[in-house]
């Protein structure tokens, strides 16, 4: 290996390590930390955040850039040392912007606004929290200054999370796509709806917990290389390929909320699981995109974990566990349920045909808070009215309004929500390719075998990282660009069936 691409990569563990140490300080804030942890802890992530990005912006590394460009420009456009090259460039480039100093001021503030929020939160007590997401505005605006100019103050923020796409891309984007859901959403909420009582009995922990980690198991998630606790807001962490985990919520009286959260995270985890293991270390380790990410956390949580086959296998194991709760609902029934469609307040809850529209609410209100259109103060009204306009549901308090979401609360406004969307069309875009190439995956899942479909997501998308852009994976797995039709397809197929549209 050449000693100056030996160089680049040990600098690079270096960074990476440092970042992932950040992690580990978060999963545990987010998990086991008494509350007395938290100002220290604000301090501590601040002070590993400012030595990272140090680390990553340190000349040195541009300069190894520089002088093995002649190499990169040498390699084949998908050779491993040209993405590395390529990749850590644009990642170098846009981290220069931005001073060590404003990293650490803008994670400590984000570690000190999660333990307000979750106190908040429980508190339906906005007025608290209320300063510190005006503070949070104030520094996403200062973030994405860095980046100026912009043709929106939001497209820094949103490339950070999906690169190469813009606000003005996502409302067109989004405006398609709401052109065709709403009349979807008016055809089934007019027909009789399922009944979604069975799936809210009392489920006691202790069962719901055990049927998670084998239904995460069977799928895929390996258990020696993560493991799964308990959250306030579910999320997935990394902190190499060894050690990936995934976290989730539990609710006696609401068997979706646990169980769909675990499918969810893990998808997310298989994919970082999936990753080559030589990746590690460098800026090629991890997901390439939001939303690409989502796309396999809303592709294993929905388009398998709510699907037939996936319960003719699952129900039998489920009604065993409860035999109680379940043991009068036929599998119809409970297949139904948990594809029951309607106008509700959270999204983590919401179902696949009215989701997106909780999405593009909260998307809307990120760009007008960065526009100066609406206040921090004006927020609860405005969610309010925007969920009476849209959804035809009133929420009831801030709780379970415009404090529901952690995003704004643990991290900064502003391409925090379109890869939720962007996921959806993926996800649907890429299992049609996979059932294409191999016809048997929807029999396998019925007999509870998911390797045809996790091996295939690993050999086209898994195992890359981040070496390939969003676009240029979806043209390289898929044979053309994003596109809303197979998501479509897959609504139209599957909801018109179960309502007989």
């Amino acid at each position: 290996m050449d000693p100056k691409l030996q160089d680049l990569k040990t600098r690079l563990l270096e960074a990476s390590d440092l970042d992932a140490v950040n992690r580990v300080l978060s999963w545990d804030m987010e998990t086991y930390m008494p509350p007395g942890g938290g100002a220290a802890r604000a301090r501590q992530s601040a002070t590993v955040a400012q030595i990272a990005h140090e680390k990553f912006t340190d000349p040195a590394i541009g300069k190894l850039l520089d002088d093995l460009r002649p190499y990169e420009e040498s390699l084949p456009y998908d050779a491993d040392d040209a993405a590395l090259l390529r990749v850590t460039r644009r990642e170098y480039e846009r981290a220069v912007k931005v001073p060590p100093a404003f990293m650490a001021q803008l994670y400590s503030h984000m570690n000190s606004t999660y333990q307000i929020w979750a106190e908040a939160r429980a508190a339906n007590d906005f007025a608290r929290v209320r300063p510190y997401l005006e503070k949070t505005l104030d520094l996403s605006r200062q973030f994405a200054e860095y980046y100026a100019p912009y043709d929106h103050i939001a497209d820094p923020l949103i490339d950070m999370a999906d690169y190469g796409m813009k606000a003005a891309t996502i409302r067109t984007l989004f405006a398609a796509l709401r052109g065709r859901l709403v009349p979807i959403v008016e055809a089934i909420t007019d027909r009789p709806q399922a009944d979604d009582a069975c799936l809210r009995r009392h489920f006691p922990e202790a069962g719901q917990w055990a049927f998670g980690l084998d239904v995460a198991r069977q799928i895929g998630y390996d258990f020696e290389r993560g493991r799964l606790d308990k959250t306030h807001h579910p999320f997935t962490t990394w902190f190499s390929v060894g050690d990936v985990r995934i976290t989730t919520r539990v609710d006696e009286h609401y068997l979706g909320d646990a169980l769909f959260s675990t499918i969810h995270e893990a998808g997310h985890a298989m994919y970082e699981q999936g990753i080559r293991p030589d990746y590690e270390g460098t800026p090629l380790g991890h997901g390439t995109s939001a939303g690409v990410h989502e796309s396999q956390s809303r592709l294993w949580e929905n388009v398998v974990g709510r699907s037939l086959p996936f319960w003719q296998h699952f129900y039998p194991k489920l009604q065993a566990i409860f035999p109680e709760q379940l043991g009068d609902v036929s599998l119809e029934t409970f297949h139904r349920a948990v594809n029951k469609v309607e106008r509700s307040l959270i999204r983590t809850d919401a179902d696949e045909v009215t989701y997106n529209l909780h999405v593009m609410v909260r998307f809307d209100f990120e760009l007008q808070m960065l526009e100066g259109k609406l206040a921090v103060a004006d927020l609860p009204e405005a969610w309010r009215e925007r969920y009476r306009a849209d959804l035809g549901i009133l929420p009831p308090d801030d709780k379970d309004g415009c404090m529901q979401d952690v995003h704004w609360y643990g991290g900064i406004i502003g391409g925090a929500f379109q890869g939720y969307t962007l996921g959806n069309i993926l996800g649907a875009q890429f299992y049609e390719t996979a059932v294409k190439a191999r016809p048997a995956i929807a029999a396998e899942i019925a007999q509870g075998r998911f390797g045809v479909l996790l091996g295939w997501l690993q050999e086209n998308i898994y195992q890359h990282g981040s070496k390939f852009t969003a676009p240029e994976l979806v043209e390289r797995v898929t044979g053309g660009p994003l596109s809303i039709e197979p998501y479509l397809r897959y609504l139209q197929g599957k909801y018109g069936e179960l309502y007989e549209l």
